[in-house]
């Protein structure tokens, strides 16, 4: 695939939601699980359906022309593309793994670029939805604030539902489509490349990233449950209020009409 004692650059571009990849033509296809593709110029693309794709040793107007060519099988397209990169280099005498910057690799197989590829892809989403479930889990801290002073919160449940809707989406996103706690499956049929998949894993921090997602979305999660049951509970009650007036009221004016007459 790629020659030895060669520098390339691996870069992940987080275009979409989704990729609709069923129907790309077989002749370009290197490989169809994840779907690679050759590029002008010598380099690769390796394409996922959760929206990430990796471009390996890829020209800057090949990288475009990609792009573009993407952009119709794009799903819930983000408005701008979110990317992480990094050096490899192919060294048959060295051992493997990361060394002034760069990761080394012994050779440049496509098995081996298929299993960077599919880090880099985990990679890139985790930071993808670390940045966007910051914001969500910074409003943990006001509401508990706000239930230590008063009492009470403010809202309605509609926008707690809401909320617990998205984070529900973002679990599914990570765990069906991303799989991203799950071993790659090119390893079932490649299991000497079990060390590199341990080895980047480990660099990109994957399972680590992942577990300290899933504590801050159960945490995020669980507070908009409450705050929605909370809601929930100050309306029955309301309710109750409204229904023992109707009650008073009743028994007032039967008790009206019975003194007048």
């Amino acid at each position: 695939m790629f020659a030895d004692d060669t520098k390339l650059r691996a870069r992940a571009l987080l275009l979409a939601a989704r990729l609709e990849l069923r129907h790309w033509p077989q002749a370009e296809t290197l490989h169809r699980a994840p779907l690679a593709v050759k590029l002008a110029g010598g380099g690769i693309a390796v394409l996922f359906r959760h929206g990430v794709a990796v471009l390996i040793g890829a020209l800057p107007e090949a990288e475009k022309a990609l792009r573009e060519r993407l952009l119709p099988l794009l799903e819930h397209r983000y408005e701008s593309a979110e990317s992480e990169e990094i050096e490899l280099r192919i060294d048959p005498a060295g051992p493997e793994g990361l060394r002034e910057g760069a990761l080394v690799v012994q050779s440049g197989s496509l098995e081996r670029m298929l299993l960077i590829a599919e880090a880099l892809s985990k990679s890139v989403v985790l930071g993808h939805y670390e940045t966007r479930f910051a914001r969500d889990f910074d409003r943990v801290e006001p509401f508990a604030l706000e239930l230590e002073r008063t009492g009470g919160i403010r809202g309605g449940t509609r926008e707690h539902v809401k909320r617990i809707g998205a984070l529900l989406l973002i679990e599914s996103r990570m765990v069906g489509r991303a799989e991203i706690g799950d071993k790659p499956e090119l390893l079932w049929d490649h299991p000497e490349l079990e060390g590199l998949n341990a080895l980047l894993e480990d660099e990109f921090e994957i399972h680590e990233r992942l577990a300290a997602l899933d504590r801050k979305l159960e945490l995020v999660a669980r507070t908009e449950r409450t705050l929605a049951d909370l809601i929930s509970t100050r309306h029955a009650l309301r309710v109750e209020w409204y229904i023992v007036i109707l009650i008073v009221l009743e028994i007032m004016l039967t008790v009206y009409q019975l003194w007048v007459r």
